[in-house]
């Protein structure tokens, strides 16, 4: 097993018991309200899916939790919503027999809060050629509070079996090989969420260095490696 990946694997087994004694005591769970959190705190994003051009209001992209927008109405969006940990590296996923992003819109931006309405911008999952399964977002705070959110790539040096390199940034699945598409590939969405910037205590928040050290050893590496594994997957 490639030594790098090993360290992952030892560094879950590690937050695992160091959350399990952890208390979280954020009791904001609304996407679109503000939270001053804490390490080890839940903190809720949401990530939306539509088109492109539906996350933007006279040319200025707005929060899908503005009303301004036709996404408030849930008519032209799909919505996701997740509670990862602060400063722990956590996998969100989306099984695609559930759900077609391209179908959906093909992008997708991921939001959090009011005041600062932070963010991310819209990147693509999926068209009529190519579906991106991996994906890298980093949140960062300042004392406590969500600054911005913004998608983090590596290139293509983990491309391997069906994927090709996209942009010379993503690895990407032809959309005819995935299964939604009536292909064999497996086209889940996996995004890592790591955490930079400081807590409401002022501590530093380190995720996203650690993400950075391992580049494309990530946790969806991991957990397809772990899911090829099992039987009848």
């Amino acid at each position: 097993m490639d030594p790098k990946l090993m360290v992952l694997m030892l560094m879950m087994v590690v937050l695992v018991g160091i959350n399990a004694q952890m208390k979280d005591t954020n009791i904001v769970f609304d996407p679109c309200s503000d939270a001053k959190v804490q390490r080890w705190d839940g903190f809720t994003l949401g990530i939306a899916f539509s088109s492109k051009d539906s996350f933007f209001s006279n040319q200025v992209q707005l929060s899908p939790c503005d009303k301004r927008l036709p996404l408030s109405g849930g008519k032209s969006a799909q919505l996701a919503l997740f509670r990862p940990k602060v400063d722990e590296i956590s996998l969100l996923t989306i099984e695609s027999g559930n759900f077609n992003p391209m179908i959906a819109g093909g992008y997708m931006v991921a939001f959090a809060g009011r005041q600062y309405a932070a963010r991310s911008p819209p990147v693509l999952v999926a068209d009529n050629t190519h579906t991106i399964k991996s994906f890298t977002l980093v949140l960062e705070f300042q004392k406590g509070t969500l600054q911005n959110m913004f998608w983090k790539k590596f290139g293509c040096a983990s491309c391997s079996g069906e994927s090709v390199c996209l942009n010379s940034t993503d690895c990407a699945v032809p959309t005819s090989k995935c299964k939604g598409s009536g292909g064999s590939v497996d086209c889940n969405l996996g995004i890592q969420v790591a955490f930079s910037g400081t807590d409401r205590n002022d501590n530093v928040l380190n995720s996203w260095y650690e993400v950075a050290n391992l580049q494309q050893y990530s946790l969806f590496t991991l957990y397809n490696n772990i899911r090829g594994m099992l039987p009848g997957q």
